[in-house]
C-alpha cells in the first residue's frame, strides 16, 4: 500500500463555518419533513396545527447521514470528482430528500418544489404524506440507486456500481444496523473483485450510531480494537471519526475524507500507472456519531439523544402535548433557520458553499440515473450459433452450452467498452458456460496458485459462492447504465426472493418517473433445474422461482421456457436487447432434443405460445383432446405421449401445443404478453380436454388460466415436491409428469376413451411398473425411455 500523501490542506476555519451551516439547514430540513404541514420557516410561533397529522419517519440516523453529504459535497467540489453515494441506513430519506433539495437536484427533477419558502412547504409536506414520497430512499429521490428499504444490499450495489467505471468514486454509507446482516457481511469480501485497473473505487462509511429500533447494534459494542482487526481481515485499513461536538467531528470528518481520498489515488495510480499487482487494501471510514444527534436530549424526563428513543419519532404528541410542541420548536430553531436561509426561503451563500456543480452534484449524477448511460449492446447474428435441425427430435445438444458460445461473443465485442458482465455462485462452467472464458476470465484480486483456472485480475465473470453478492452486483452494475447475466442453479435462486422483489418495486416506481430513463433488464438463466437435478437429490429440486416472480408487477417481469437450444438462443437474444424488465429464462443444460430450426424458433418465441402441427394428429379438424406443454423436460415428455397416442389410438386428434412465454397464458387485461380470451380459445378450446404438462409446480397454471373459459376441462401436471435422488425419468414418474401418465390422463378424460381404450390405459400403467422395477434392478432408466427419439 503506498504511503498517505497529503494533497489536500486540511479546510480553513471559514470552510468548516460553511459546512457547519449546509449541515445544520440539512438538518432542519431533515426534521421538518417529519413534523411540519406549515410555517417552514418558523416566520410565526409553532402551532398544533402546523404540525402533521400523522408523524410518520425517522430522525435517528439522518444527522449523520446529513454529515456525510455535507463533507462528500466539499472533497467533490474540491477534487473535481465524479461520484455516487449509496445510503444503506433504512429510512434516510429525509436527509437525502434534504441534501438534494439544498444542492437544487431535487427541484429540477420537481419544478413544484423549488429552492424557496413554497418549495419548502411542499417538500415538508409531501413526506411520508398521502399523495407524496416515501421515507426512505426511493426511485423518487434523485441521485439514488438503493431502495432504503434493502438492509443488507448497499455494498453490494456499491461494488456493482464501480465495477468498470474507472473514474467513478462510490461512497456507501452502511447503517450498523444493516451491518448485522449476512448480505452485509459477505459484501465486505467484494474488494477482492475491485479491479484498480478498470473498475472504480467504492469507499464504505460504516456508520455507529449505536442503536437499532429497540437494541443495541453489535459493531457499535466492539472495543476499537477488535473492530480494526475485523475490519483489517477484511482487507480494509480503518480510518476513524468520532465525537458529539460539531467543530471537532467537522474538522476530524474532513481529516478522514482525504486521507481516504489520497489513498484511493495512490492506489489507483500505482495500478494503472506503475504496474503495482499486488491486492490493494482500500480505505474504510468508522464514523461514530451519536444516535439522534442535535435532537432533543431527553423527552419528559427519558433520554433519547444516543438512545434507540430517538430512531423514528423523538417527540412523539406534539399536537396533543403542548411541552411536546414547545420542545419541538425549540429543537428547530436551535439551528438558526433565519441565518440559513432568506426571507424567500432561499438557501444562503454560506450553505451553498461546499456544493458541486452541475452533475458532479449526488443528486444530478448521471450515474444514478443509469439509463442516461446506457449503450445497446453488439448482439451477434443467431444464426451464427444456431444448431441445425433438419427433421424434429433426431438430434441433441445441450441448450445452455450452445448459449455460451453466444455469451462468448457478446463477452468478446464488448470489451473494449467493458459493459457486460456473467455473474453466478460458482456455477459457470456447472452450468456450460465456460465458453466465455476464452475471451474474459474471472474476476479475482485474491492470491492464485498454479492448479487454479481462468483467474483474471481484469476478468468480466463475476463468480462467488453467494447468491446475495451476485445478485447486488449485477443490480448496481445495471442500474449505472450496463448490461449482465445471472446465471444460477433454479433451486438456489430462492435466496434472493427479497432482493428481486425491491429490483421490481424500483423498476416499476421508476416507470412512473418521466426523469428517469430505462436502464438494461435483470436477466436470470436458471439451470440445473427440478427435472435433472435427480443426481443432487431433493434439497436441489425447487422450481418455485417463477411462482414467486409472477406474483408481482405484471408490467416488469417476464417468465420464459425455452424447450431447446435454438429457442433458448430467441429468448435471450430478445431478453439482453430489453429494457427495464426482470427476465426469468429456464432451461436446461443436460442433453436435449432439438425440435426447432432457428427460424422456427425465432417464430415461435415471437408468439410466445403455439401450435406444433408437426406433432399432432388433428388432421386438419378439430382436436379431441389438446397436449399443452412449458419447459423442455415437460415438453419431451408431451411429445412421447403424442406420439404413444398416435401409435395405440391413430384415431384420437391430438392438438400439441407448446408455450415459450409463461405470460401468454395470463388475460390481456392482466398483464401485457395475455392473450385475448379469443387468442386462448383458439389454442385451447373452450370445450376440449387439456392435459398440460408444466415444469413448476401446477397450481401455478391453474392461477394464471382460472378465468378462461375451459378453465374446467384443464388438467395440468407437474413437480409436486416428491423428489430424491433418482434417475432422471424416475423424477417425473414420481411426479405423475411422465408420458404414460399423460396417456392415462387422456384415456381418463376424453368422453368415450374410458371403456374403449381400456386396454391401452392398463398398458401404460404397467409400464410405469416395469419403470419402477426396472431403476431398482439396473439403477438407469428403461431402454425405451432411454433411447427415445421423435420418429414419426
Amino acid at each position: 500500500m503506498p504511503e498517505d500523501q497529503d494533497t489536500r490542506t486540511a479546510p480553513t476555519d471559514e470552510e468548516l463555518r460553511t459546512l457547519d451551516a449546509h449541515w445544520r439547514a440539512a438538518n432542519y430540513l431533515a426534521a421538518g419533513q417529519i413534523y411540519l404541514l406549515a410555517n417552514p420557516l418558523l416566520t410565526e410561533p409553532l402551532r398544533p396545527e402546523h404540525i402533521k397529522p400523522r408523524l410518520l419517519g425517522h430522525w435517528g440516523t439522518s444527522p449523520g447521514l446529513n454529515l456525510v453529504y455535507t463533507h462528500l459535497n466539499r472533497v467533490i467540489r474540491a477534487r473535481g470528482l465524479d461520484a455516487l453515494c449509496i445510503w444503506g441506513p433504512g429510512h434516510g430519506g429525509p436527509s437525502v430528500l434534504a441534501n438534494s433539495w439544498l444542492e437544487g437536484s431535487y427541484g429540477e427533477k420537481y419544478p413544484d418544489v423549488g429552492r424557496d419558502a413554497p418549495g419548502m412547504a411542499r417538500l415538508f409536506r409531501q413526506f411520508s404524506f398521502p399523495g407524496g414520497v416515501p421515507s426512505h430512499v426511493a426511485p423518487e429521490v434523485p441521485g439514488s440507486i438503493h431502495e432504503g428499504g434493502e438492509l443488507g444490499y448497499s455494498l453490494a450495489h456499491a461494488y456493482g456500481a464501480a465495477f468498470d467505471h474507472p473514474g467513478l468514486l462510490v461512497a456507501c454509507v452502511i447503517g450498523d444496523g444493516e451491518a448485522e446482516t449476512g448480505p452485509l457481511a459477505a459484501s465486505w469480501h467484494s474488494n477482492k473483485f475491485l479491479d484498480p485497473v478498470h473498475d472504480g473505487a467504492v469507499l464504505p462509511i460504516l456508520h455507529l450510531n449505536g442503536y437499532k429500533i429497540a437494541n443495541p447494534t453489535v459493531l457499535s459494542r466492539l472495543p476499537e480494537a477488535e473492530l480494526d482487526a475485523l475490519l483489517r481481515g477484511y482487507g480494509h485499513e480503518p480510518v476513524h471519526v468520532a465525537g458529539d461536538d460539531p467543530a471537532t467531528v467537522h474538522r476530524a470528518m474532513a481529516r478522514a475524507l482525504d486521507t481516504a481520498l489520497d489513498r484511493i489515488a495512490a492506489a489507483q495510480r500505482a495500478a494503472r500507472e506503475d504496474g503495482a499487482t499486488e491486492r490493494v487494501s482500500w480505505p474504510v471510514i468508522v464514523l461514530r456519531t451519536p444516535k439522534g444527534w442535535t435532537g432533543p436530549a431527553e423527552v419528559d424526563g427519558v433520554p433519547v439523544e444516543n438512545t434507540w428513543r430517538s430512531h423514528q419519532v423523538p417527540l412523539p404528541g406534539v399536537r396533543e402535548n403542548p411541552e411536546h410542541l414547545h420542545q419541538l420548536e425549540a429543537w428547530l430553531r436551535s439551528y438558526r433557520p433565519e441565518e440559513l436561509f432568506d426571507a424567500e426561503g432561499r438557501p444562503v451563500a454560506d450553505v451553498l458553499a461546499c456544493v458541486p456543480e452541475g452533475a458532479r452534484r449526488l443528486g444530478a449524477t448521471p450515474y444514478a440515473n443509469g439509463g442516461l448511460l446506457v449503450r445497446e449492446l453488439p448482439m451477434p447474428d443467431l444464426d451464427d450459433f444456431a444448431v441445425p435441425v433438419d427433421k424434429p427430435g433426431t438430434t441433441l445438444h445441450e441448450p445452455t452450452r450452445v448459449l455460451g458460445d453466444l455469451l462468448r461473443q457478446v463477452m468478446k465485442d464488448t470489451a473494449g467498452r467493458r459493459d457486460f458482465r456473467l455473474v453466478g455462485p460458482d456455477e459457470t462452467a456447472s452450468n456450460r458456460l465456460q465458453a466465455v472464458y476464452d475471451v474474459s476470465g474471472k474476476a479475482w484480486q485474491a492470491g492464485t496458485l498454479d492448479v487454479d483456472e481462468h483467474l483474471d485480475p481484469h476478468g468480466r465473470v463475476m463468480e462467488i459462492l453467494s447468491e446475495h453478492l451476485c445478485q447486488g452486483w449485477l443490480e448496481g452494475y445495471l442500474l449505472t447504465g450496463r448490461h449482465g447475466l445471472f446465471s444460477c442453479y433454479e433451486a438456489f435462486v430462492h435466496i434472493v426472493d427479497s432482493m428481486v422483489n425491491q429490483h421490481i418495486k424500483w423498476l416499476r416506481t421508476s416507470r412512473e418517473l418521466p426523469w428517469r430513463a430505462p436502464i438494461a433488464s435483470l436477466n436470470y438463466l436458471l439451470t440445473s433445474h427440478v427435472w435433472r437435478q435427480d443426481h443432487n437429490g431433493f434439497s436441489h429440486q425447487d422450481p418455485g422461482f417463477v411462482d414467486h416472480v409472477l406474483n408481482k408487477s405484471p408490467e416488469v417481469v417476464r417468465v420464459y421456457l425455452p424447450p431447446d437450444a435454438n429457442t433458448l438462443l430467441s429468448v435471450a437474444d430478445h431478453a439482453l436487447r430489453s429494457r427495464d424488465y426482470v427476465n426469468v429464462v429456464v432451461a436446461g443444460k443436460q442433453p436435449c432434443f432439438d425440435w426447432l430450426s432457428m427460424d422456427e424458433a425465432r417464430v415461435h418465441c415471437a408468439r410466445g405460445a403455439g401450435i406444433w402441427e408437426w406433432a399432432g394428429s388433428e388432421n386438419g379438424g378439430a382436436p379431441d383432446v389438446v397436449l399443452g406443454c412449458a419447459g423442455d423436460v415437460p415438453t419431451q415428455e408431451v411429445l412421447a405421449a403424442a406420439q404413444l397416442l398416435r401409435r395405440h389410438l391413430p384415431e384420437l386428434a391430438v392438438r400439441v401445443v407448446n408455450v415459450v412465454d409463461l405470460t401468454r397464458l395470463l388475460p390481456r387485461g392482466e398483464h401485457p404478453h395475455g392473450m385475448t380470451d379469443f387468442e386462448y380459445d383458439g389454442l385451447f378450446t373452450t370445450d376440449k380436454p387439456v392435459v398440460f404438462a408444466y415444469h413448476g409446480y401446477p397450481w401455478l397454471i391453474h392461477r394464471l388460466a382460472y378465468r378462461r373459459t375451459g378453465h374446467e376441462n384443464l388438467h395440468v401436471r407437474g413437480y409436486k415436491e416428491s423428489g430424491t435422488t433418482t434417475t432422471p425419468f424416475d423424477m417425473v414418474v414420481r411426479n405423475d409428469l411422465d408420458r404414460y401418465r399423460l396417456v392415462m390422463d387422456v384415456i381418463d378424460r376424453v368422453p368415450g376413451l374410458a371403456v374403449r381404450a381400456a386396454a391401452v390405459r392398463q398398458r401404460m400403467a404397467d409400464a410405469r411398473t416395469r419403470h419402477h422395477d426396472w431403476i431398482r434392478a439396473h439403477g438407469t432408466d428403461l431402454p425405451e425411455v432411454a433411447e427415445w427419439s421423435w420418429d414419426t
